[in-house]
C-alpha cells in the first residue's frame, strides 16, 4: 500500500438527545484530540437528533442550550435529524438557527410553499483540511406525514442522495454522508450507490464499535446518547485518493466531564426554570396517577385527547405520565417534569374488535410493565389504557383475552364489526404498544400540539377534571 500522505483526523457524534452529562465528556474528549493534532486536519460532525425537548433546559430555552452546546465543542458541520425537524414549527427553527455558524446539512428536506430550503440549511457542504476536498452531504427519516403538517417536503432520501453524489464525487477527494436513515438504509445505500467512502450513521441507535465495509464504504455509528464516540483516521496518498479509514467508536463513561460545558450547560438551566415558572393551572384536588390501574389524571389526558381529536373514543396509556399531581399551584415545569414525551395527539378509525383487544391488552401485566424506547416515548413503563367515550365492565378471574365482559360507547354496546374514530396517541401508529391499536388506520396527527400541551388545558377545565374521577372500568369481585 502506497505510504499515507496526509491524515485527517474525523470523530463523529449521532443522537446525543440532549444528554448534556455524556456530551460534556464528548466536550473534553474532543479538546484533547484537538489540542494534540493539526487542526488544519481536523473534523468533528454529528448525524442528527443533538437536542431532546424531554430535557428542562432544551424545553426552556426552545433548543437555544443545544445551539450553544454544538457551537461550544466546535462541530464543523451537523445533520438535520427527526428530533429536529419535529420538535419545533418552522418559525421556531427559524429563531434558534439564525446566524448559526456551524451549518446545517440535508439534501432530502425543502420548505413545502417554496420548494427551496430554509436560509440556515444546506444540501451538500465541501471543506478543505490540508488540502483535501471534503464532500459532505445530509439525508434524513421522510416522515412526511408529520413534516406537511409543518411546512416541509421530505423528499425519498435514496433518491435524492444519488443526485447529490452524481453532482459532489467530482468535486472532491472523499465524500462522506450524514445520514439520519438507520442502519438497514445506511447498508443498502453502501451497496447499491457507487462513490461514497464514508457514511455516518444515526437515527437507530445502533452502535459500530469499528467501521463496518461494505463495497468500498465504511459504515460507522456511535450509538446514542452520547454513550460513544466516532474516532477515524482517514488515510490519503499523494494523490490525496482515501487509501484507509481507521478507528472505533470509544465508550465515554470514565472520561472527564469539561467543566466549562457542565457551566454553560447550568447557566441555561437555571433561565429554564425561571421561564418555565408560569402557574398554569390551582387544583382543588390532587390527581393521581397509576401504571397498573384506572386513575385519574391520565383519564383526563384521555379526555382532551378525544376532545383536541373530536373523536368518540379517548384512548391514551397511563405510562405517558410519570407522577401524578398534587393539589395547588401547576408550573409550566411540572407539567414538562410529568409528562416530557414529544408525542402529538392523533385519529384514527379502528375497528369495535381491535378496540377490544387493545382493552384485554391493556389488562396484562406484560403490557402495563412493557419498557418502551424511543417511539418518542420517555415514560418508564407502557401502562394501563385510560379511557374516555367508553365503559368496560371486565372479569379478572377470567384468562387472558376473555376478561372484558361487557363495553359501551356512549351508552350503547361496542359493536366489534363497526369502524370507530378513536383520539389516540402518535407513538402507536408506529406499531409500538398495545397490539390492537397498531392497525389504526386513516390515521390524521395533530401537530406542533404535544399531550402536555392538551393536559395543561385540561386542568383549567373543572368539568373535565370531574368527569375524570368517574370511573370507567368497573371489575366483577
Amino acid at each position: 500500500m502506497t505510504k499515507p500522505n496526509v491524515t485527517l483526523t474525523l470523530l463523529h457524534t449521532n443522537d446525543l438527545h440532549s444528554h448534556f452529562e455524556e456530551t460534556s465528556r464528548i466536550a473534553g474528549y474532543v479538546g484533547r484530540v484537538k489540542d494534540r493534532v493539526d487542526h488544519d486536519k481536523f473534523l468533528v460532525l454529528d448525524c442528527g437528533d443533538f437536542l431532546d425537548r424531554a430535557r428542562l433546559e432544551t424545553e426552556g430555552s426552545q433548543g437555544a442550550v443545544n445551539r450553544a452546546v454544538l457551537e461550544h465543542i466546535g462541530f464543523d458541520a451537523v445533520m438535520f435529524g427527526n428530533n429536529e425537524g419535529l420538535s419545533y414549527t418552522l418559525e421556531q427553527l427559524d429563531v434558534l438557527f439564525r446566524d448559526m455558524p456551524i451549518p446545517i446539512v440535508c439534501a432530502n428536506m425543502v420548505l413545502s410553499e417554496t420548494e427551496r430550503r430554509p436560509s440556515w440549511m444546506v444540501p451538500n457542504l465541501k471543506l478543505v483540511r490540508a488540502g483535501i476536498r471534503i464532500g459532505l452531504i445530509g439525508v434524513t427519516a421522510p416522515f412526511n406525514e408529520y413534516y406537511k403538517l409543518l411546512g416541509w417536503d421530505a423528499g425519498n432520501p435514496i433518491d435524492v442522495l444519488k443526485d447529490e453524489v452524481d453532482r459532489l464525487r467530482p468535486e472532491v477527494d472523499v465524500l462522506i454522508v450524514l445520514s439520519h436513515l438507520g442502519i438497514r438504509q445506511d447498508e443498502r445505500i453502501a451497496s447499491t450507490i457507487e462513490g461514497i467512502d464514508i457514511i455516518l450513521g444515526g437515527h437507530t441507535h445502533h452502535l459500530l464499535e469499528v467501521p463496518l465495509i461494505i463495497g468500498n464504504t465504511a459504515i460507522c455509528a456511535a450509538g446514542k446518547f452520547g454513550y460513544y464516540i466516532g474516532h477515524l483516521e482517514l488515510a490519503f496518498d499523494q494523490d490525496n485518493k482515501l487509501v484507509k479509514v481507521t478507528g472505533r467508536s470509544l465508550a465515554t463513561d470514565d472520561y472527564p466531564r469539561q467543566p466549562e460545558m457542565d457551566n454553560l450547560v447550568e447557566g441555561f438551566r437555571e433561565r429554564a426554570r425561571l421561564s418555565m415558572n408560569r402557574v398554569i393551572a390551582d387544583l382543588a384536588e390532587p390527581l393521581d396517577c397509576r401504571n397498573d390501574a384506572e386513575s385519574p389524571l391520565p383519564t383526563l389526558l384521555a379526555i382532551a385527547v378525544r376532545r383536541i381529536t373530536g373523536a368518540e373514543i379517548g384512548l391514551v396509556n397511563s405510562g405517558q405520565l410519570l407522577q401524578g399531581l398534587s393539589s395547588g399551584k401547576v408550573t409550566e415545569e411540572t407539567i414538562h417534569a410529568i409528562c416530557p414525551s414529544p408525542i402529538n395527539p392523533c385519529l384514527i378509525k379502528l375497528s369495535g374488535a381491535l378496540i377490544l383487544r387493545s382493552l384485554e391488552e391493556s389488562l396484562l401485566p406484560d403490557f402495563q410493565e412493557l419498557e418502551i424506547r424511543g417511539f418518542g416515548f420517555r415514560g418508564r413503563v407502557l401502562g394501563m389504557l385510560c379511557l374516555d367515550g367508553l365503559e368496560v365492565m371486565a372479569d379478572l378471574s377470567q384468562a387472558p383475552y376473555h376478561r372484558v365482559k361487557e363495553v359501551r360507547v356512549h351508552g350503547d354496546l361496542l359493536d366489534e364489526s363497526r369502524i370507530y374514530s378513536v383520539g389516540t396517541l402518535d407513538m402507536f401508529t408506529f406499531g409500538v404498544g398495545y397490539v390492537g391499536l397498531k392497525e389504526g388506520r386513516d390515521v390524521r396527527y395533530f401537530l406542533p400540539e404535544f399531550i402536555r400541551n392538551a393536559l395543561s388545558h385540561a386542568l383549567n377545565e373543572e368539568h373535565w377534571i370531574k368527569e375524570s374521577r368517574f370511573p370507567r372500568w368497573s371489575f366483577d369481585v
